[in-house]
């Protein structure tokens, strides 16, 4: 532990499982504070026990309209602060556009484009007051790359991409850095949703990533000196592309 972080708040979402829990962690290490939001209560109260008291647990069903628009004034009230937004929490569905339950598409696009502005949204005015903070922002690299097995899931990254990128231009002039991480394959449970074959052939070939690599570069992300922005990090196994 560096300690580069030190007294600073982050916010994580989805951070019960996964890239969340992965950064949650690396943040940690660096001596961060990091409320961990999730609508899993047991799972968040876990990670308190076995990782110390710097993880503030809050539970949050981001679905919910007006349980997600609580998330910028909870974080104030249990730490004072908020420095640092990473968020996270997403979903996926993929498959053939013409197998898809509309429902599930419409969750996953709430979810993964509706929910991320809101959130960025609700906590900008916090950080333009501060002249400070950083927004992170979990993309994947289908937001770079047509995936022909996921067009739902890719189109929902290509609008995140998109958001990144141009939010990024508003406010950096506020000393908020905006960026996104975007990882290939993650051994998530996220992964559960890919078709089987798929699956088979990138664990038979190494074409997974760890959720822990996704965290260390999140916090290189956060560690670089202000002057730099890392705008995106594409990164994907060396043997994606066999």
């Amino acid at each position: 532990m560096t300690g580069k972080l030190n007294g600073k708040v982050a916010a994580i979402t989805g951070s019960a499982s996964g890239i969340g829990l992965a950064s949650a962690e690396a943040m940690l290490a660096e001596g961060a504070r990091v409320v961990c939001i999730d609508r899993d209560r047991a799972a968040l109260e876990a990670m308190r026990a076995r990782l110390g008291d710097a993880v503030i647990p809050l539970v949050i069903d981001l679905l919910d309209p007006k349980d997600c628009a609580t998330l910028l004034p909870r974080v104030l009230e249990l730490a004072g602060r908020l420095d640092i937004l990473h968020a996270n929490a997403g979903s996926y569905v993929g498959g053939d556009l013409v197998d898809n339950d509309n429902a599930a598409i419409d969750r996953m696009l709430n979810l993964n484009i509706n929910v991320v502005m809101k959130n960025v949204h609700d906590v900008l005015p916090h950080m333009i007051e501060r002249g400070s903070g950083d927004i992170i922002i979990t993309s994947s690299l289908a937001a770079h790359f047509p995936t022909p097995w996921e067009p739902v899931y890719a189109s929902s990254k290509w609008a995140i991409n998109c958001f990144v990128q141009t939010v990024r231009r508003q406010v950096f002039k506020h000393g908020i850095r905006v960026g996104s991480i975007s990882p290939g394959p993650v051994i998530t449970a996220l992964l559960a949703d890919w078709p089987a074959e798929k699956l088979q052939e990138a664990r038979d070939s190494g074409s997974l990533l760890d959720a822990r690599e996704v965290g260390e570069v999140v916090t290189f992300m956060l560690t670089r000196p202000r002057g730099m922005t890392i705008r995106d990090v594409v990164m994907m196994p060396t043997n994606f592309d066999l």
